[in-house]
């Protein structure tokens, strides 16, 4: 069983920059895929990003391409999502996710954590 733990959040001004830290534990699947998503107050969960447990492949959602970027450290089990040119639209609990497929929708992650807070201000 894999378990998520993420980390990073807090309170930044409208341009800056945060990177959110998801630590993996447990037993993971050649084929894993760690996903991100967040949830704004009042609407649904979106999908922000996804990479392989490899590292090799990362996939985005088109209407967040350029200023989100994920990255993985093999030696640290730890995925990451860089934030930059935040803005005050970008307010929301930021989740990472574990599937052992590629996929967008959050039915399709099996394994969440438990979401870091990333408030930004104008």
């Amino acid at each position: 069983q894999v378990q998520l733990v993420e980390s990073g959040g807090g309170l930044v001004q409208a341009g800056g920059s945060l990177r959110l830290s998801c630590a993996a534990s447990g037993r993971t699947s050649n084929n894993f895929v760690m996903g991100w998503f967040r949830q704004a107050p009042g609407k649904e969960r979106e999908f922000v990003g996804a990479i392989s447990w490899s590292g090799t492949r990362t996939y985005y959602e088109d209407s967040l391409k350029g200023r989100f970027a994920i990255s993985r450290d093999s030696a640290k089990n730890t995925v990451y999502l860089q934030i930059d040119s935040l803005e005050p639209e970008d307010t929301a609990v930021y989740y990472c996710a574990g599937s052992n497929r590629w996929g967008r929708q959050v039915y399709e992650y099996q394994t969440w954590g438990q979401g870091t807070q990333v408030t930004v201000s104008s």
